[in-house]
């Protein structure tokens, strides 16, 4: 099967790959589409995610969607032809943390896309059923790969909990901050304000339901934030892009006793706080891993609005065109949203 690997910072090359049968309770999927996500940029760009080091060769990618090709001994309820966005996590279920009901967080889990463990930029893919989700023959898969990141959107505002009449801002407007505002929107939050440097993403953010679109390049954020506010402040930031002071603005946004989410990934390990607003405001941190079985939610989100989720994807590329997918979405170029690496069968 054909398989992207990362060799090196910027360099990928594509490579010829055997893979094995399904095994006994496995399915063997064909991927149709997948995401390019801000984590993948990180190994791509900078040849780590946060602490973790890349190790090349290495295959990345964890958006997925795709159709079962294979059924292997012993399981049931699915046939060859069905479709479905798939989970990128493989979870023990019988940790402290699993039996919990705190999947996201398995102190045993194999997340595919990480040195180790082959993601999903390749044709085929061997999964136990619990990592599949159906989905219907009507709903594209490039839309049903947004399940994966939707869920993330999800699985935070499960945790910062904004309220119908609160206000609220998002830093950064990249896919997982476009996902996080339609999630806002769905919820019915008071008033939600997007923060980016780049036009485009700032215009798709005003689509997915954001009030107000700010650029941080032309303003003073946290200044105009307090502004629209009547000085108050929202409620609750999410910080989705973990660039410079994106996390230290969202802490001087928010209001006394304010909530603040962590949602992207820095670069690096160690990230300075503003812990003088954080005390004084008695603000409430939470960090974000991925999702924790949203994805449900997510799918029907996306089968509900599947024309307003739509435009989120901007750019197509062949698993061969991959090394320009990527230089598109690191370099923010040609208006790209989100980039999707897609099957051409």
């Amino acid at each position: 099967m054909r398989t992207a690997e990362l060799i090196a910072p910027h360099q990928f090359r594509l490579v010829d790959r055997e893979i094995d049968p399904p095994a006994a309770g496995e399915l063997q999927v064909r991927v149709d589409a997948v995401g390019i996500c801000g984590s993948d940029l990180h190994s791509y760009s900078e040849g780590s995610v946060g602490d973790t080091l890349a190790i090349y060769p290495m295959v990345l990618g964890h958006e997925p969607a795709g159709t079962v090709v294979r059924v292997g001994a012993g399981v049931t309820g699915w046939r060859v032809g069905d479709r479905a966005t798939l989970e990128p996590a493989l979870y023990c279920y019988h940790c402290e943390y699993c039996r919990a009901g705190r999947h996201n967080i398995c102190a045993n889990i194999r997340f595919l896309s990480t040195p180790g463990n082959a993601g999903f930029f390749r044709e085929f893919v061997n999964l136990p059923p619990t990592n599949l989700l159906a989905i219907p023959p009507a709903l594209p898969m490039e839309l049903a790969a947004l399940v994966e990141p939707l869920a993330v959107g999800v699985h935070s505002l499960k945790l910062a909990s904004p309220q119908a009449g609160e206000t609220v801002a998002v830093f950064g407007a990249g896919a997982i901050g476009l996902l996080t505002i339609a999630s806002l929107k769905v919820a019915g939050v008071k008033r939600i304000l997007a923060v980016d440097p780049v036009a485009h993403r700032r215009d798709l953010a005003l689509h997915l339901g954001a009030d107000a679109a700010i650029d941080p390049s032309a303003v003073d954020v946290v200044k105009q934030i307090r502004a629209d506010t009547g000085g108050r402040g929202v409620d609750v930031a999410f910080d989705c892009a973990a660039k410079e002071d994106t996390v230290n603005q969202a802490i001087r946004s928010v209001c006394n006793a304010g909530r603040v989410a962590l949602t992207g990934i820095h670069s690096g390990a160690l990230v300075p706080f503003d812990t003088s607003h954080m005390r004084r405001k008695e603000i409430t941190l939470f960090n974000v891993r991925r999702s924790n079985d949203e994805s449900p939610e997510a799918l029907a989100m996306v089968m509900a609005r599947p024309a307003w989720f739509a435009p989120i994807v901007t750019h197509r590329r062949s698993l061969e065109n991959i090394a320009d997918a990527f230089e598109i979405a690191e370099s923010y170029r040609d208006g790209v949203g989100k980039m999707m690496i897609v099957s051409e069968g």
